[in-house]
């Protein structure tokens, strides 16, 4: 189970990594014009890639929480699994409400207040809190494999 955790959340925190390193940048800077349309190719990319990768990691390291043979190991994948979990949290109540929105929108045809209501810092500053969450949720499982070896 270990290795699943690995790879659940080595892909969700590397996805993530990329949106906080390159994709939220990159919409930050573009003209509103050409922002709603990135953001809308970008959102159809990442899902269901991100929701599968955090899930998989999340129930790996749930089962390991009630399965793994050590105390250390047993703290280290609940530690994961509660990290994963406030990432789903952030994910579902912050970032895809604005995936869902800005979906809706058509770059054309944009809200005359747009100014006011553009979403991407809060979406960038939210993002980056499920990134590290998620790249500490990966440390985590690290360390879970340095214990049982």
């Amino acid at each position: 189970m270990l290795p699943l955790a690995l790879l659940g959340t080595g892909l969700a925190a590397g996805g993530l990594m990329i949106s906080a390193l390159g994709g939220a940048p990159l919409l930050l800077v573009l003209p509103t014009s050409q922002y709603v349309p990135v953001h809308q190719f970008l959102v159809t990319r990442f899902d269901p890639f991100m929701p599968i990768s955090l899930g998989t990691g999340l129930v790996a390291d749930a089962i390991l929480t009630f399965w793994s043979t050590g105390d250390t190991a047993q703290f280290l994948a609940g530690t994961a699994a509660a990290l994963l979990l406030v990432a789903v949290a952030v994910s579902l109540t912050k970032n895809v409400p604005i995936n869902k929105w800005v979906a809706r929108l058509d770059p054309d045809a944009l809200p005359e207040n747009f100014e006011r209501l553009d979403p991407r810092v809060g979406w960038r500053n939210w993002n980056l809190v499920r990134t590290a969450l998620a790249v500490a949720a990966l440390l985590a499982n690290v360390a879970a494999v340095g214990a049982v070896l």
